[in-house]
């Protein structure tokens, strides 16, 4: 297969949308931080603890996630500089690169959500237990 600019340009929308999903995501646990903070603050239970390390996990991983999907996207920028100088076996390389960040990227995003289902489970749990 012949590598050509307009294949790593393919990587850039899908990036992109990535990149505002994992924004959004830190976003939202930014926001659950603080409602905990203020949670915490009037009790220290161990429920808030156990979401508190869940949460700690997260943002570990989302800050992961962003930094190698930025990584991902250079990888293309830098495949069509190596196409545009006529480096096509570097182009190749760094396009093989390019995707396998960007698979690790979402390899990430996928243990995120893991946690982000097992934070809604102590959540849960909480709630049945007040009943």
């Amino acid at each position: 297969m012949t590598l050509t600019m307009s294949i790593p340009a393919l990587l850039f929308p899908a990036i992109s949308l990535t990149m505002l999903a994992y924004n959004a995501r830190y976003l939202a646990i930014a926001a659950l931080i603080r409602q905990l903070f203020k949670e915490y603050e009037a009790s220290s239970s161990d429920n808030i603890k156990l979401q508190i390390k869940n949460l700690r996990k997260r943002l570990w991983l989302i800050q992961h996630m962003q930094a190698i999907a930025i990584l991902s996207f250079l990888g293309s920028v830098v495949t069509m500089t190596f196409l545009y100088l006529d480096y096509l076996q570097v182009a190749n390389i760094s396009f093989g690169i390019s995707l396998l960040s960007l698979m690790i990227s979402l390899t990430l995003s996928f243990i995120e959500v893991q946690l982000s289902t097992r934070a809604l489970s102590i959540r849960l749990d909480r709630i049945e237990k007040n009943k």
